[in-house]
């Protein structure tokens, strides 16, 4: 029989509250939605930027958890006479005191991941090429911010032999703390981008806030840094400052520990040949892109230095699947035959776009079929965002895509800068393109979706799919906000 992740009496302990009723005996769970909470939980009634959590207090306590986590001063009127709670001064706060008592009870491994892009891919894929080698632990979602960490933390059961943390920012200073909660065996950057330059006078200080991750690392602990970034000199500067002496670099690059030495880019999939840590090793990749290799050298090196299982993790890689919204391939039907829906609508920033360009690139279209992209606004890039939308007119040229929609005033720029013969559509809202799209698709088609989560690209994926029965379902996703 599985342990229960948190006896009452620790849960209390590690929470410092007061108890209001009757303790249940265990806690099987830690949950800040009211609306998937399972019996015999804990809720903990977060104050979010929409919502309050302990608004929905009578919601989740109705729906069986075993107790909830409360204010107190919001006390008042909460719950009923069989109600069981836990007052704290502050239920944020609680939360982040449980997950520090969960790592420090825990003996997993454990990695911690950030970079301007590709944690939450990055994550998984490391989490996947764990597991066949024991109990691995990682948050279902994007959840590294500064609910999300804690969160995933105090769910860490103490079976875990591996655990894999996910951590973002928008500004400096937001990594550090978050970093020491989960203090971490490896630290990965994935790479450093020119992402939320509105809050960075330069992409030297978002590698800088990148650089926090390294704040935390365990004593004897490694770093994994993007060797082929302009950066990585200054990242492993930072790492060695910060007391890592174990800095490994993944890449192409000569000096990499972790390098590519082949790879073969399809439509479907890519054939890897890499060395890693001195090891030679050849791996399937079922998900396409050279985004991917790059983060897969990454991952094979992360997994050597957690002491995993290097020919386990590679093999597991044939069963990538993309997480919803960051390359998911869905299917629709027109004409009798099908269009194909590349789903990369998460979220937009340079490197991002034009990764996702590249891999439309290499997608292959049906008979008369086309490639063809549909982008909306990157957001919170300062004063060069004209600049940066106008410079993707070259790699949609360089990926020989077909047509272009474009959504949003920021996208103005690379309108400006696209031949006519690739301009297909412009509109103020992504809402406005989904009629256009889809009367002028056919059969054969390739489309790829993507932008900021502000340009609201997402609904557009989910009109597509609705008109035309794509025979791919994605899960959702629980909601929040999440960082970079």
């Amino acid at each position: 029989m599985k342990e229960p992740l948190w006896t009452f009496p620790a849960f209390l302990a590690a929470t410092g509250g007061r108890l209001v009723g009757n303790p249940p005996a265990t806690v099987t769970g830690i949950s800040i939605d009211s609306r998937n909470v399972a019996p015999g939980e804990a809720f903990f009634a977060i104050k979010g930027d929409r919502f309050d959590g302990h608004d929905f207090v009578a919601q989740a306590l109705s729906a069986g958890a075993g107790v909830a986590v409360v204010a107190t001063d919001r006390l008042a009127g909460l719950g009923g006479p069989s109600a069981t709670l836990v007052v704290v001064d502050d239920v944020l706060a609680a939360l982040a005191d449980l997950g520090r008592a969960a790592r420090a009870r825990s003996r997993a491994c454990i990695a911690g991941i950030t970079g301007s892009v590709g944690k939450t891919g990055t994550k998984e894929m490391l989490a996947r090429s764990l597991a066949p080698d024991g109990e691995v632990h990682f948050s279902p979602a994007s959840f590294n911010n500064h609910w999300g960490v804690p969160l995933t933390l105090a769910r860490l059961p103490i079976s875990a032999k591996y655990a894999v943390f996910e951590i973002g920012m928008n500004h400096a200073g937001e990594i550090e703390p978050l970093v020491k909660m989960v203090r971490p065996h490896v630290a990965l950057i994935t790479t450093v981008e020119p992402v939320h330059l509105e809050f960075f006078p330069s992409e030297e200080a978002i590698a800088e806030a990148k650089a926090e991750i390294f704040l935390g690392v365990e004593p004897g602990g490694a770093a994994v840094i993007n060797r082929d970034n302009r950066h990585f000199a200054a990242l492993a500067r930072l790492a060695g400052a910060a007391g890592i002496a174990r800095i490994v670099g993944f890449g192409e690059h000569e000096s990499a520990e972790a390098r590519l030495r082949l790879a073969k880019l399809k439509p479907e999939c890519s054939c890897v040949a890499a060395e890693i840590l001195g090891e030679a090793i050849s791996y399937k990749l079922a998900a396409p892109g050279r985004h991917l290799v790059q983060n897969s050298l990454a991952v094979l090196a992360a997994v050597a230095l957690l002491g995993g299982d290097l020919a386990k993790a590679a093999m597991a890689f044939a069963g990538l699947e993309p997480p919803r919204g960051r390359g998911a391939r869905h299917r629709l039907a027109i004409e009798g035959r099908s269009v194909t829906l590349i789903d990369e609508s998460y979220n937009a920033n340079p490197a991002s776009m034009r990764a996702a360009i590249a891999l439309l690139g290499q997608a292959a279209p049906a008979g008369n079929g086309r490639r063809i992209a549909v982008l909306g606004d990157m957001l919170e890039l300062g004063p060069k965002s004209p600049d940066l939308h106008a410079e993707l007119a070259e790699i949609i040229t360089e990926a020989g895509v077909d047509r272009v929609y474009l959504a949003g005033p920021l996208m103005q720029a690379l309108w400006e800068q696209l031949p006519p013969a690739r301009r297909a559509g412009y509109a103020e809202r992504a809402a406005e393109l989904a009629p256009i799209l889809g009367d002028e698709l056919r059969a054969g088609d390739v489309v790829m979706i993507k932008g900021s989560k502000g340009s609201r690209m997402g609904p557009l994926v989910e009109a597509l799919k609705a008109r035309f029965a794509p025979t791919v379902a994605a899960a959702d996703e629980p909601r929040g906000q999440e960082f970079a």
